[in-house]
């Protein structure tokens, strides 16, 4: 087997840069997913339940189009084709979703057209985004996988912090950050149709700069047969899983729990602890909805600088696990930050938590399954460590809601402690390469 040349640094870029236009799509979806829905008039304590649908069609989704791709060669690729075809179909439901409350339709029916708008959208992102892991598993050697996430990790969070900013920034240019009952403001229906845009552009550029190995040139560096990569069954996958596999998806079982709850409380919670409100009819809410997608964006921000000083310390390890318990503090210092200015503190706080959770998950998990062949099902599975405590949060959270007094600030609380429960279990992992 012929070892993976290195790339330089504006290959590797290439490899990744559509997932910035991704992450615009994500960001937008996940800063404004609640707003959306309290907004159309969805109960704070059924809230959760509107968060099953992302992490459901990723579980789904992203093991198939992990192994579809696997088996998938054309002219175009074997991911690329997955990539395109997934940021076309959520550019068109970008342009929907928002718009729910502007059809004309009853309260119930506008939820349900959201529902189904947020089920593709979902369905799309998870299908355009699962490549771009895949394309680093492909094409990148060991020794440049740390910067190949790094560069990747970058990409995610400068992203964020655009789509975190566009209804602010909307706002602040004159579009309207008030409608009537029912109805999104101008300023979030705005930047999904920028957010739309840059999508598809980003998607374009990565398929013309990117060009994969065919067939015979993908055999020569990776340790697999064309009838190996055939065969697939996700169960025999599963069993035949290295440990680091397992390990690393139970530190991902409360990470993702604990931002999952942020997701869906947050807004709630910072017009709760700033404004003194949480009625979404009001002007005061909707500006806490555009401020909590500026405090997403210094988290992203946050994020991005700490992902730098991660390759400084002496174990990756200790890293994750460091990362994690200042993500903790942050959830816990944001029930008691009443200004608004003050709340950047605790989310660049969650920020290194992020930078964390998005570089070292993969870097072990990849290096762990050097040459147990299938990456791109393995990839698809390791999704389900993301998706599966998404779809346990979402269930239980108007549950663990009322636990807590009904009050969506202590949900944060929730998150600390999620986190710190995390970080303990990072030193179960064993971080070994696998030997086949």
């Amino acid at each position: 087997m012929k070892q993976k040349p290195d790339l330089s640094f504006w290959k590797l870029w290439n490899l990744s840069f559509g997932f910035f236009g991704v992450q615009i799509a994500y960001a937008l979806q996940n800063a404004n997913n609640s707003r959306i829905f309290r907004t159309l008039g969805a109960d704070p304590h059924d809230l959760s339940f509107f968060w099953i649908l992302p992490p459901l069609m990723g579980i789904l989704v992203q093991p198939i189009i992990g192994t579809l791709s696997d088996r998938t060669w054309t002219r175009f690729g074997r991911r690329i084709p997955y990539l395109f075809i997934g940021a076309a179909v959520a550019v068109a439901v970008m342009c929907l979703l928002p718009n729910s409350g502007s059809l004309g339709l009853t309260v119930s029916a506008a939820m349900i057209f959201g529902l189904i708008m947020l089920m593709l959208l979902d369905t799309s992102i998870n299908m355009a985004m699962q490549p771009f892991k895949m394309l680093v598993g492909d094409m990148v050697n060991e020794k440049q996988k740390d910067k190949a996430y790094s560069i990747q990790s970058f990409l995610c969070n400068a992203g964020s912090v655009v789509g975190f900013l566009f209804p602010y920034f909307f706002t602040w240019i004159g579009l309207k950050n008030l409608a009537p009952e029912g109805v999104v403001p101008d300023s979030v229906i705005w930047s999904f149709y920028v957010g739309a845009a840059i999508l598809i552009l980003c998607v374009v550029y990565t398929t013309l700069k990117v060009k994969e190995w065919p067939p015979k040139e993908y055999a020569e560096y990776n340790p697999v047969t064309d009838a190996k990569e055939k065969s697939v069954n996700w169960i025999v996958l599963l069993k035949n899983a290295p440990s680091a596999f397992w390990r690393i998806g139970l530190v991902q079982f409360f990470c993702w729990a604990a931002f999952l709850f942020m997701w869906t409380y947050a807004v709630d919670a910072v017009s709760l602890t700033v404004w003194d409100t949480a009625d979404s009819t009001t002007l005061a809410y909707q500006d806490a909805g555009n401020w909590t997608g500026v405090l997403y964006a210094v988290q992203s921000v946050g994020a991005v600088v700490w992902a730098m000083l991660l390759p400084r310390f002496p174990n990756i390890k200790v890293a994750y696990a460091a990362s994690l318990l200042l993500g903790a503090l942050g959830f816990a210092l944001i029930p008691f930050c009443p200004d608004k200015y003050l709340q950047i503190v605790p989310f660049l706080l969650i920020g290194c938590a992020w930078a964390a959770m998005l570089a070292c998950p993969f870097t072990m998990v990849t290096n762990a399954l050097q040459g147990y062949g299938h990456m791109g099902a393995y990839l698809g599975l390791f999704n389900g460590t993301i998706c599966l405590p998404q779809i346990l949060a979402a269930l239980s959270g108007g549950f663990i809601l009322r636990l807590v007094g009904s009050l969506q600030s202590s949900m944060m609380i929730v998150s600390g402690c999620l986190l710190v429960i995390g970080a303990l279990c990072v030193f179960a992992i064993q971080t070994k390469k696998a030997q086949v």
